[in-house]
């Protein structure tokens, strides 16, 4: 029953990645080109996704709601820089009911103008706002070079929408969600991320600043992993988004927008798996362990089993995501090998002398081997296995993080610069311009990924052109 291996990540990174997909079975090629399948295990592991963060919306007051999926496509040209930079993506609907239709409908790339169609008849008054929305929903983009998860033509995703009375509460509603992304990749993913600013270049179509969190895969490329759009008034001046003052007077709203998808499983991909295949986060996996029952004969099977209905028992009450193995006709180091490939936190190993002894083994699947085994005692088990996926969250994150900075160059020169993005990160000072911008992408195919928020302004050269710059920006080869 064995498989072939997986390509290493040295060998092959990108292949490792494909095979490793499929294999974890977290979702699958569809008929349609371009689009995927989510399979169970990637789809509980996308729930446990859209908790953790829906969790931390509604603590902050935002509401979900529910739009359609398909837009007039007048709404998609009324914001200039909105139809030029999704025009390319679009996919519309010209016939419905075997007719054809009177006006064309975008297949929605994201929400923006039919929620600002709806709220420019909703809002009225100052007392209105802020208006605070969510909505968790699948988008359409014509993507022409796809891969699972990174970039399909559908994909899945969060799109949360805001409208304020002033400018200050809108910029402050841009950088709140981007801190909640933030702690949510630190805290729930053990990702390391890099807040911070996109350039013009890169900014969303139709954004007066565009925010992002970007994380380093571990073939050293980067990875957006979340955005978050200040509008302005864009938006509110395109669909006539308006609200009485307290003093009578007219007012033009203040929008926003931000999301964070389904590519983030990639991310988690990416970020921790090994050769063996995927390790998942403890908060976020959708199994946090696995119970895999060890036994010669029938009379050991029926103890042992037993065994395992009472570990399973104790650690669901204790609110652990459990799963034992029963699987017939399969050794145990086939289960092992298969429960390490689909990156299950920790497997408890329970045999007759286990039994015997009121013990059981707790495999580590962030270090394989004798390393990361070790005999618990059953009394208390529930509390043993907590603190351990608990080291295991730490363990991930520093060792990510570690990785982040080994392959981090600071560098003013720019030999120096395109070694640094063939393996990793250039920390760079950037003079702000769009050129120097573009002919280091295609000198290097390098993109400007973020001026990170945590910096303190310092003197110096920019890398491409040696003018006077400010801010160091993050340069990398990314997906």
């Amino acid at each position: 029953m064995a498989e072939q291996k997986l390509p290493t990540r040295a060998e092959d990174f990108s292949e490792w990645y494909n095979q490793l997909v499929l294999r974890a079975e977290l979702a699958d090629y569809a008929p349609i080109k371009g689009c995927m399948i989510v399979r169970p295990y990637g789809w509980t592991l996308w729930e446990n996704i859209q908790q953790g963060l829906d969790r931390r919306f509604k603590a902050t007051g935002h509401v979900n709601c529910a739009f359609p999926l398909f837009i007039p496509k007048s709404f998609i040209e009324k914001e200039k820089h909105h139809v030029e930079g999704f025009s390319p993506e679009l996919a519309v609907v010209t016939i419905g009911g075997g007719e054809e239709l009177t006006e064309p409908l975008v297949v929605r790339p994201t929400s923006e103008t039919i929620i600002g169609h709806m709220w420019a008849k909703w809002i009225q008054s100052y007392r209105d706002l802020p208006l605070l929305y969510n909505q968790w929903n699948s988008v359409v983009r014509w993507e022409m070079r796809t891969k699972l998860f990174l970039r399909t033509m559908e994909f899945f995703w969060q799109e949360g929408h805001t409208a304020h009375a002033t400018a200050e509460e809108g910029e402050a509603e841009t950088r709140q969600m981007l801190d909640i992304y933030t702690d949510f990749a630190v805290n729930d993913a053990a990702i390391p991320v890099i807040p911070g600013r996109k350039s013009e270049a890169e900014r969303f179509a139709g954004a007066e600043t565009t925010y992002s969190i970007e994380a380093m895969m571990g073939d050293g490329k980067a990875l957006q992993s979340g955005t978050s759009h200040n509008l302005g008034q864009n938006f509110s001046k395109a669909f006539e988004i308006r609200y009485l003052d307290d003093k009578g007077e007219l007012q033009f709203c203040w929008t926003t927008s931000w999301g964070l998808s389904t590519r983030f499983i990639g991310a988690i991909i990416m970020v921790h798996g090994d050769d063996q295949g995927l390790i998942l986060p403890p908060r976020l996996a959708p199994y946090q362990a696995v119970i895999v029952p060890i036994w010669k004969n029938d009379e050991e099977k029926t103890l042992v089993m037993s065994a395992a209905k009472e570990i399973r028992t104790q650690l669901t009450a204790a609110g652990v995501r459990v799963k034992t193995d029963e699987r017939e006709g399969m050794s145990p180091g086939f289960k092992f090998n298969d429960w390490e490939m689909r990156g299950v936190p920790l497997r408890i190993e329970v045999g007759p002398k286990d039994v015997a002894k009121g013990t059981v083994v707790l495999a580590r699947r962030d270090k394989p081997g004798r390393e990361g085994k070790a005999f618990v005692s059953r009394d208390g088990l529930a509390t043993s296995v907590a603190k351990l996926l608990d080291e295991i969250h730490t363990a991930l994150y520093d060792r990510a993080l570690a990785f982040r900075k080994a392959n981090t160059v600071e560098t003013e020169d720019y030999t120096e610069f395109k070694k640094a993005v063939e393996k990793g990160f250039a920390f760079s000072h950037w003079c702000g311009s769009a050129d120097c911008e573009e002919k280091i992408k295609e000198e290097t195919k390098a993109t400007m990924r973020c001026i990170p928020l945590d910096q303190t302004p310092s003197e110096g050269k920019c890398v491409y052109c040696a003018k006077a710059a400010r801010e160091r920006a993050i340069f990398a080869k990314a997906y």
